[in-house]
């Protein structure tokens, strides 16, 4: 009887998310997206992976995101198919290898080393980030991080797998050490130094995030200056995280710059739906609406709304896909 409901809940989520009916909104196909997320499983994984026949380059990114999450080293071949693709968006491409080096499959190395001199510049850097995280989970420290977090004691502040872990100091407790001045701006420094290995800025990047203060932010904020559209998405990704409201002016900046990368504008969108400030709203109503809106930052911009309304309720999670998925009763 469990198993048979168990089917018909992934049948249900499968419908929405592939949108077989023909009238989910995306939104709604994002739910359903984050609920499968939550059962960690090869039937979930296997659903997720049909998405990748959509036309959706947002969704897409948002199904490899999810892949590299869930822990399945049977979502590698996905991966693997979707960063080879040439003809598929460089944001999919580039959330694919983000995702294998989430999975830290040794496997995983020889693809990613072959896309290093990938024609697309945001590609080409997220397979030097997870090499270097693959390489790094397999050291020392991060077998104790690993054993750290393992511990059912240990209630990380963020269950996200990052693609890069804080930076050393700051790994040992779940409270960072310093949150100095001092120790911010040594994190703004790094963050900032081009001459450093990408990783190792993302390293003081999720560094400034476990900080969290508005100093750290204003830190974060920083790194929008730079001319790597990776970089810059990865920052307001970590606002997404932080969910500050002293972040909210830097994102709504990017969000309106018609001259920045969609994938940056797309993660700035989704930071201020899941912040949910009242002052938020009509800029992403706003950039729904307009026709000459880049079409992965409409998309983005009515997924945000859904965060915000949900931020805005009494709603008890926003992964709640089978809620509004048709769910097949089961006689037992």
């Amino acid at each position: 009887m469990v198993a048979a409901v168990v089917d018909a809940q992934l049948d249900a989520l499968e419908a929405s998310l592939l949108n077989t009916s023909g009238n989910v909104p995306l939104h709604d196909r994002f739910r359903s997206l984050f609920t499968l997320k939550s059962f960690k499983n090869e039937d979930a994984v296997r659903i997720i992976g049909k998405g990748f026949a959509d036309d959706s380059a947002l969704l897409k990114h948002e199904l490899a995101y999810c892949l590299g999450q869930m822990g399945q080293p049977s979502a590698l071949p996905i991966l693997n198919a979707v960063l080879e693709n040439m003809s598929e968006d460089p944001m999919v491409r580039h959330e694919a290898a983000e995702a294998m080096g989430a999975l830290s499959a040794q496997s995983a190395i020889p693809v990613l080393k072959a896309h290093l001199n990938d024609p697309n510049r945001s590609v080409r850097e997220t397979c030097e980030i997870a090499l270097a995280k693959i390489e790094w989970d397999a050291s020392d420290e991060g077998q104790r991080v690993r054993r750290t977090r393992e511990d059912p004691e240990s209630i990380p502040t963020y269950t996200s797998i990052d693609p890069a872990p804080a930076t050393s100091t700051l790994l040992a407790s779940k409270a960072p050490a310093d949150t100095s001045d001092v120790a911010i701006a040594g994190l703004r420094a790094a963050l900032l130094n081009t001459e450093l290995p990408l990783f190792e800025r993302y390293r003081a990047m999720f560094a400034l995030r476990d900080i969290g203060t508005p100093a750290a932010v204003d830190a974060l904020a920083s790194g929008f200056m730079d001319d790597s559209a990776l970089f810059k998405h990865e920052i307001a990704f970590v606002f997404g995280q932080l969910l500050s409201a002293h972040s909210v002016p830097a994102l709504i900046k990017v969000l309106e710059d018609a001259r920045e990368e969609e994938m940056v504008r797309h993660e700035a969108a989704e930071a201020l739906g899941g912040i949910g400030t009242p002052e938020v709203r009509p800029h992403l109503e706003e950039w729904l609406r307009r026709e000459d809106a880049p079409r992965v930052v409409r998309e983005s911009c009515q997924v945000a709304l859904d965060m915000w309304e949900y931020e805005n309720s009494d709603q008890f999670q926003y992964a709640n896909g089978l809620e509004g998925a048709k769910t097949v009763e089961v006689a037992s």
